[in-house]
């Protein structure tokens, strides 16, 4: 079976992107495989540019196809921030919403959409980029144990649940994660089969 490399050793992804990939013919891996990946610095400017830097250092790594996210959270009312330091907006899930949560305290707006941009690399290049995106608010306190990072302070329109409460087949289905990979999906299926069947969907 072929398989592709998603550039995280972040075992969250990992789990969201293998039920994101299932009744695909292809096998997913990624960077916990891979322990000796030297790592790549994230300075790029935006969500894209990051995604990019990641998937193609793995795909040159692991001379194999790779694609990469790079995700946050967009608060209106925070001009945007934590936006691409979200994963580094402070040391600990816990301790990231509760610096948003801080700065939001005497906020009417809490409007804030979740990113995700994704990169494909293959062949040792960047072939695409997609980015989704999931509009939504924060609540005023965490709810519910499932997801991670900034899930269960987020609340997507039209749902009375954050994506921390939120069953997991639900969120796989509209998160912006989702979002942008059903798009990255697409353009494998409908562009690239004539090109490695490496990369056989």
């Amino acid at each position: 079976m072929a398989y592709i490399v998603v550039a995280t050793s972040n075992a969250h992804k990992v789990e969201e992107y293998a039920k994101l990939l299932e009744g695909q013919k292809v096998e997913l891996k990624s960077l916990l495989d891979y322990p000796n990946f030297p790592g790549v610095e994230e300075d790029g400017a935006t969500f894209r540019e990051n995604a990019a830097k990641k998937a193609l250092a793995a795909c040159r790594y692991c001379d194999v196809p790779a694609f990469a996210d790079d995700s946050g959270l967009e608060v209106e009312a925070l001009e945007g921030r934590p936006g691409i330091f979200s994963a580094r907006y402070a040391p600990t899930d816990k301790e990231r919403i509760a610096k948003l949560l801080e700065e939001l305290k005497d906020k009417e707006n809490r409007r804030a959409r979740f990113v995700c941009a994704i990169a494909i690399a293959i062949n040792g290049e960047v072939i695409e980029t997609f980015e989704g995106e999931v509009k939504g608010s924060i609540v005023d306190a965490p709810r519910g144990a499932d997801g991670f990072g900034y899930d269960p302070i987020f609340l997507p329109d039209g749902y009375d649940q954050t994506f921390g409460e939120m069953p997991q087949e639900l969120k796989n289905r509209i998160s912006h994660r989702a979002a942008a990979f059903k798009m990255a999906l697409n353009f494998v299926e409908d562009e690239m089969s004539v090109l490695d069947d490496d990369f056989d969907l």
